[in-house]
């Protein structure tokens, strides 16, 4: 154990396994995850310039959404073509200080993420339950600060998280059983005692999922209280509708975040983990746009102006 401690000092890369060692599945899972990031691309980036380019759309809602939109084009970027390189390169390595730069990103903008959902929970709630008062509640200065809320509770947490692992001595064995740079996978490369470190997973990503999801639970359960008082069929219909799409988005990030994080891994295999991080990391950042837009009469609209206007110009 002293030789291996010893050797760990030397550290200076990691090979990350990928998310398959099977060579027959390698080129078509490339092609597949090429086409979600592709697809997650266009899909925020696109949201993003409908959301800058129409005034009509500057309101507190589609701020969050700008929002929301810029966070899953950057972290699913941190992420994804690092992805793409293991599935085509024999030896899929990374430097120390790479991996603890992609790490630190990483936690940043999937912390963020949690917590801009929260925010679009609250929005809604004020939306629905004090329309009089919602553009004095939801004011310029409110919207700021529940932002700076947002990136202040991922930078906290992502350098919560990073310092810690940057205190860790790791073994000669350098190869880290997953397609990202995470921080659990690299815990498994320790020689020292990692309890510190779980400890500090569990407490920090209980509150970075634990608040959000209660937010998100008193909103919508006023939010509901609220819809079944409302007279109209139509009514309900339309708040519903607007109340399901965020609901089926906060299942797949929360849901997939939890059940990577929150169990030890003797009950959760890491293989296991990789298919689970791949909801949060891929999958949630290609849906957004379309569950946040598509569905979405005003965003229909704007997207037909300037396809209009381009096809006159």
């Amino acid at each position: 154990m002293k030789m291996t401690a010893e050797n760990s000092s030397f550290l200076t890369e990691f090979i990350l396994a990928g998310l398959t060692d099977q060579p027959g599945v390698q080129i078509p899972l490339f092609f597949l995850f090429l086409g979600f990031y592709v697809v997650t691309v266009v899909g925020n980036l696109g949201l993003i310039t409908l959301i800058g380019l129409n005034s009509h759309l500057h309101t507190p809602m589609y701020f969050f959404l700008y929002n929301l939109s810029f966070i899953d084009f950057c972290y699913s970027s941190v992420i994804t073509p690092k992805m793409l390189m293991s599935f085509v390169s024999k030896k899929n390595s990374i430097s120390y200080a790479g991996y603890m730069t992609q790490l630190l990103f990483f936690l940043f903008f999937v912390v963020s993420e949690s917590f801009i959902l929260s925010a679009m929970a609250y929005d809604r709630y004020v939306a629905i339950c004090n329309p009089l008062l919602y553009t004095v509640t939801m004011s310029p200065q409110v919207c700021l600060l529940l932002l700076l809320g947002v990136y202040g509770m991922g930078f906290a947490g992502a350098m919560a998280h990073t310092a810690c692992m940057m205190g860790v001595t790791f073994c000669a064995n350098n190869l880290v059983n997953h397609y990202m740079c995470d921080i659990l996978p690299l815990l498994e490369r320790a020689c020292t005692s990692t309890y510190v470190n779980e400890l500090v997973v569990f407490v920090v990503v209980g509150i970075d999922i634990g608040v959000p999801t209660v937010t998100i639970f008193i909103s919508y359960a006023l939010i509901l209280s609220s819809i079944l008082r409302i007279r109209s069929t139509e009514g309900r219909s339309k708040a519903f509708s607007t109340c399901s799409s965020h609901i089926i988005a906060v299942s797949l990030f929360f849901g997939s975040g939890a059940f990577m994080y929150l169990k030890p891994s003797s009950i959760l295999p890491m293989n296991q983990g990789k298919v689970s991080s791949l909801f949060y990391t891929t999958v949630v950042p290609m849906l957004n746009p379309l569950i946040y837009s598509l569905r979405n009469k005003d965003v229909k609209v704007a997207l037909k102006k300037i396809l209009n206007k381009n096809a006159f110009s």
